[in-house]
C-alpha cells in the first residue's frame, strides 16, 4: 500500500499553465469518477485552487508506481484536452512519507504563496468532502485526511504560523493600499462572492472607501457580503457599463472565461478620461484578460504577482514553519506506520483464516473417526499430533530457507518472532 501527489503549484507553474489543468467545481464530480475507474488506483482526492492543482492517489503494490503515474499523467492531459508534454516537466511528484508530509505542510498552508495562509485548510476539507461525495477515498486517504486535519490544528495551536495578517486576500488589500493611498475619494468593484471576496471585503472594512459594488453571478449570494460592508449589488453583465465608476477591480470567480476583457477596459478609459485603474485577478482560470496590461495607465496583478507584494509580517511565520516541520514529520511517521501496520494486518488475517481452515478439516476427520466408533484418547492424540505439525511446518521450512540461504538478518527476525532464544 502507498500513497502519492501528483500535480503543480505557484512555485512549479505559471498561472497561465495552472489554468489549463484547474478543475472547477463544476467538473469535479466527473473528474473524480473518471480518475476512480483506472484498475490501478485505489483511491483518490483532487485538491484544485489558485495556486496549485494536486491529484492523491492511493494504490495497493508499490511496484506500480511508475505505471500508474505515466498513466495518470496521460489521464490529465486526456481531460483537460491538451499535450502532456505543455506541462509534463512543471509536475511533481511525492510516494510515500515525502507525499503525506507534503499535503500536511499545504493544509498547514506551510506551501503557500503567503505562508500559514488559513484558506487552504478550508480548501482541503473541501477536496475531501468531493472525494468523500463520490465514494473515491479509501481506507487509506481517509485515514491520512484525519491526520491532516489533526495535525494542522496541533501546528495552529502550537506555533504562530497564523499570526500577522498575510493572505493573498491580504496582499490584495496591500496593493490597493500602495498605489492609492487615500481611499476615501475611491470606489470600488469585487467580482465574485465567494471566500476570497469575503475575506478581501473584511479586509476592506477597516478603511473608508467612496463606494463598493458587488458583482456576482447570483444576487443571493452577493446579499450574504453586506453583512461584511455597506456595497451595492449588480449582476455580472452589469459590469461593462459600471466598470467606468470604479478605480479598484479585485476579481474572484469560478468563471472558465475572462469575464473582463481588453475592449471593455479600453472603453472605460476613454470614459474615465484615462484616469488610472487598478486590477487585482485573484481567479484561475483568470477573470482578466493579460492584454489589458498593455493599456497605459492600467495596473494588473495576478496571484503570481503579489508573490512580490507582501513581505512584512513573515519572519514569524518563517520561524512557525520551521516549529512545524517537525510537527509534521513527526505525525507524518505515524501514518506511515499505521499504513504499515495495515499492510501487516492482512497477511496476519491471512495466516488465521489458513491455520483455522487446517483446524477444521483436522477437526472433521476427528469427529468422523469418532462416529466410526475409533478410540477418543487415540483420536484426540492423533488431532494434536497433526494440528501441531501442520501449524510449524510453514515457520520452519522458512527458518530453514533463511539459514540455507545465509540471511542472518531474516533468520533473527523469524526467529525472534516465533518466540526463540539466542543459540
Amino acid at each position: 500500500m502507498s500513497i502519492t501527489v501528483l500535480g503543480v503549484n505557484h512555485k512549479s507553474a505559471s498561472v497561465a499553465l495552472r489554468e489549463k489543468i484547474a478543475f472547477s467545481n463544476e467538473i469535479i464530480d466527473k473528474a473524480l469518477y473518471s480518475l476512480y475507474q483506472h484498475p490501478l488506483v485505489d483511491g483518490c482526492a483532487i485538491l484544485s485552487t489558485c495556486n496549485r492543482t494536486e491529484i492523491y492517489l492511493s494504490y495497493e503494490h508499490e511496484a506500480d508506481f511508475i505505471r500508474l503515474k505515466q498513466s495518470v499523467e496521460n489521464w490529465l492531459a486526456q481531460f483537460h484536452h491538451i499535450d502532456l508534454a505543455v506541462f509534463q516537466d512543471s509536475l511533481y511528484c511525492y510516494v510515500g512519507q515525502q507525499a503525506v508530509e507534503h499535503l500536511m505542510s499545504v493544509a498547514c498552508g506551510i506551501d503557500s504563496l503567503i505562508i500559514g495562509e488559513p484558506q487552504i485548510l478550508g480548501q482541503v476539507k473541501q477536496a475531501y468532502c468531493f472525494a468523500q461525495q463520490n465514494n473515491c477515498l479509501s481506507a487509506q486517504l481517509e485515514k491520512l485526511f484525519q491526520s491532516i486535519f489533526h495535525v494542522a490544528k496541533i501546528v495552529r495551536t502550537e506555533t504562530n504560523i497564523g499570526a500577522n495578517t498575510a493572505s493573498v486576500a491580504y496582499a490584495a488589500c496591500l496593493v490597493a493600499r500602495d498605489l492609492f493611498p487615500n481611499t476615501a475619494e475611491l470606489s470600488v468593484m469585487l467580482v465574485g462572492a465567494g471566500e476570497t471576496i469575503e475575506l478581501i471585503s473584511r479586509y476592506l472594512k477597516s478603511h473608508v472607501f467612496k463606494h463598493i459594488i458587488v458583482a456576482n453571478r447570483t444576487r443571493e449570494k452577493a446579499l450574504k457580503l453586506t453583512s461584511v460592508i455597506d456595497a451595492e449589488i449588480i449582476s455580472l453583465p452589469d459590469i461593462a457599463n459600471r466598470l467606468k465608476d470604479v478605480d479598484i477591480v479585485i476579481s474572484s470567480t469560478a468563471s472558465p472565461l475572462p469575464i473582463i476583457g481588453k475592449g471593455m477596459v479600453e472603453r472605460t478609459l476613454h470614459e474615465r478620461n484615462d484616469n488610472p485603474m487598478l486590477f487585482i485577478d485573484l481567479a484561475v482560470p483568470r477573470d482578466v484578460e493579460s492584454e489589458i496590461s498593455q493599456l497605459k495607465n492600467i495596473h494588473l496583478y495576478t496571484v503570481d504577482d503579489l508573490q512580490q507584494t507582501v513581505q512584512n509580517n513573515l519572519e514569524q511565520r518563517v520561524i512557525a514553519a520551521n516549529e512545524a516541520e517537525y510537527i509534521i514529520r513527526e505525525q507524518a511517521e505515524l501514518y506511515i506506520e499505521w499504513l504499515k501496520t495495515r499492510h501487516a494486518v492482512q497477511y496476519v488475517k491471512q495466516y488465521r483464516h489458513n491455520a483455522q481452515i487446517i483446524k477444521r478439516e483436522l477437526e472433521l476427520k476427528a469427529l468422523n473417526a469418532i462416529k466410526q466408533g475409533a478410540n477418543i484418547d487415540e483420536v484426540f492424540f492423533e488431532f494434536s499430533h497433526k494440528l501441531t505439525n501442520k501449524l510449524i511446518h510453514a515457520p520452519t521450512q522458512i527458518l530453514l530457507d533463511a539459514a540455507t540461504h545465509d540471511c542472518e538478518d531474516c533468520f533473527k527476525v523469524l526467529s525472534k518472532g516465533l518466540g526463540l532464544e539466542d543459540l
